[in-house]
């Protein structure tokens, strides 16, 4: 339990609930960002200094990405990466594009919004995958806001399209692709019926958070598939004018001079955008 001068500080969810404020919440989210311990400590006592009863998540958040911003550019990407997530909305389509870019890194071949005849009717399968002569059909549940949740409702209707897909093939075999496997995909949290749900009945639920070695979060972090949406080098209106011609990955924008200029960013800015990719989104597992 954090205490500051000896009394506890409530804030505020973007869910509306209030809860204790954890001092190891927020050191936790700043780590994750690979910032220096020096600079999560100064940025810790510095939030430390300015908290209030009441004071949202959203405004803690704020004032820690411009601290880790004003530090080092790539640092604060990190930290933003949950938001910047949702800005791939209003719309579900680019984060089934996303999560297709991450199972592809991780071996599958994929084909998004296929068609699937079930028994019943037949079915937009968000991203179709397989690896390995396992076939697996990923339902991608986005939410653009915080604090949202996806609940046990979101598995049972994964699950109906599974089963209806399933039935299909068992009385008519051969006629199409069998799916061994059906994955749900998030980028937010599960609700705790979801998992348990999901972990019943066999399928592959994954969250923001959820499971904790496999968590989008971790995925995105260990692929280094970050999202442009990330880069703090580039304003709002030239991430969505890039997202509309097709880019969506930082490693996407690599060596594409002519497509940045085309948005707008300068020969100079350009540089600074090379350089905050080149820190953020290279992993041993990519080749640019």
């Amino acid at each position: 339990m954090d205490k500051r001068a000896g009394q506890e500080i409530f804030i505020v969810k973007a869910s509306g609930e209030r809860e204790r404020f954890s001092e190891a919440k927020l050191r936790l989210s700043l780590e994750k960002s690979s910032a220096p311990p020096k600079v999560v400590e100064d940025i810790v006592n510095h939030i430390l200094g300015e908290l209030r009863e009441g004071m949202t998540t959203s405004e803690i958040y704020r004032h820690a990405f411009s601290l880790l911003k004003n530090y080092h550019p790539p640092l604060a990407a990190r930290y933003n990466l949950k938001r910047a997530i949702m800005e791939l909305g209003p719309e579900g389509y680019l984060f089934e594009r996303f999560v297709g870019e991450l199972l592809k890194s991780k071996g599958f071949k994929v084909e998004m919004g296929r068609p699937v005849e079930g028994f019943c009717v037949t079915h937009e399968v968000d991203v179709a995958g397989e690896k390995n002569d396992y076939h697996i059909m990923v339902e991608c549940k986005f939410h653009n806001s915080p604090g949202s949740k996806s609940d046990v409702k979101v598995a049972l209707y994964v699950q109906a399209r599974f089963e209806d897909i399933e039935r299909k093939w068992r009385a008519q075999p051969g006629h199409g692709q069998k799916f061994h496997e059906a994955w749900l995909v998030t980028n937010t949290k599960l609700t705790s019926d979801a998992i348990r749900y999901g972990t019943c009945i066999g399928m592959k639920v994954i969250g923001w958070n959820y499971p904790n070695e496999e968590s989008l979060q971790n995925l995105i972090e260990k692929s280094g598939l970050h999202p442009l949406t990330c880069l703090t080098t580039l304003n709002n209106s030239q991430k969505r004018q890039l997202l509309n011609q097709g880019a969506i990955l930082c490693k996407d924008l690599v060596g594409k001079t002519e497509l940045l200029k085309s948005v707008g960013v300068s020969q100079q800015n350009i540089s600074k955008v090379a350089r905050e990719i080149d820190e953020l989104c290279q992993k041993p597992t990519l080749s640019f």
